[in-house]
């Protein structure tokens, strides 16, 4: 097999389990657990993984008072914020439709580089981002494009994730301490993101006990861990072996196996409305996708 066949191989793979991730999602939240709860285990999943892969590859953690600024500040609007409010939506939301809203992280990546002078306006980006609000209010304007139009207003709530994540892209790629490397980021988020969120599941009496009733809820929940700290070791390691560029193309991948994996495990039929908003997204997406230097890990 050809390096060129094997890094589509594995970046077609990498967008299938994203995606999957998504339908997964909605089967963790449908028994009606504290999205705290729910972010406490993605977090220590993650610092587990995270940290044997640290520990394989020799990254160091440095701990000083501007690594753990560093460290909380991504953790708070790279995971706290965004993945309560997205745990918060899935439960009311198809879905497909969460699959379509989180891929436009690149879109707010890109207005919030703007307001930051990181990048330049260009026409061909602002057109992609038009058509990313027109796939957006395509799903919430229209009758027939949700299967309970009251819900529209959640559709909003999930936005806030897909932003916080725009905005954590950003701050990493200007803001990151001097020889601290993904995964040291990433890990060392993790384990602050616990210290911050552990007083809080006991506070709210969020805490979600695994072993009481062990079953499909349970299962997809610790599914959905391990396969977001799966595809983060993964992209990292894309990025350093096929380059950024390349890498972020998963980002085309995510959104329609989202879609697609929601029909085959949910059974969800999405309405001819999700179909052409999704085609505005993707070429949306095309428009905007950034430039080598600011490309950064996407999230689900």
């Amino acid at each position: 097999m050809s390096r060129t066949v094997f890094f589509f191989t594995v970046l077609f793979l990498l967008g299938l389990l994203w995606g999957a991730s998504i339908p997964l999602t909605k089967i963790a939240v449908s028994s009606g657990h504290a999205p705290l709860g729910m972010v406490f285990w993605q977090l220590l999943v993650a610092t587990v993984v995270l940290g044997i892969a640290a520990l394989v590859r020799g990254s160091r953690l440095v701990i000083d008072r501007r690594h753990l600024f560093f460290f909380a500040t991504v953790t708070i609007i790279g995971t706290i914020i965004p993945n309560s409010f997205s745990y918060m939506a899935a439960s009311r939301l198809p879905a497909s439709v969460m699959a379509l809203v989180i891929a436009l992280v690149p879109i707010f990546s890109l207005l919030v580089a703007l307001v930051m002078r990181v990048e330049r306006f260009a026409p061909r980006r602002a057109i992609g981002v038009v058509l990313g609000a027109t796939a957006i209010a395509m799903l919430v304007l229209p009758q027939g494009s949700l299967p309970d139009p009251a819900k529209a207003g959640w559709v909003l709530i999930a936005l806030i994730a897909p932003f916080c994540y725009g905005m954590e892209g950003n701050y990493v790629a200007t803001a990151t301490p001097k020889g601290t490397g993904p995964v040291a980021t990433l890990l060392g988020a993790s384990i602050t993101g616990l210290f911050l969120v552990t007083p809080m599941v006991i506070a709210t009496d969020a805490y979600i006990d695994p072993m009481a009733g062990f079953g499909k809820v349970e299962l997809a929940l610790l599914a959905v861990c391990l396969m977001h700290a799966a595809g983060y070791l993964t992209y990292i390691w894309m990025v350093g072996a096929a380059g950024p560029v390349f890498t972020a193309q998963v980002a085309y991948l995510v959104t329609p196996s989202g879609v697609l994996m929601s029909m085959v495990l949910l059974g969800e039929v999405p309405s001819p409305w999700l179909w052409a908003a999704l085609a505005l997204l993707l070429v949306g997406l095309f428009l905007v996708q950034p430039k080598p230097e600011t490309v950064v890990v996407p999230e689900v």
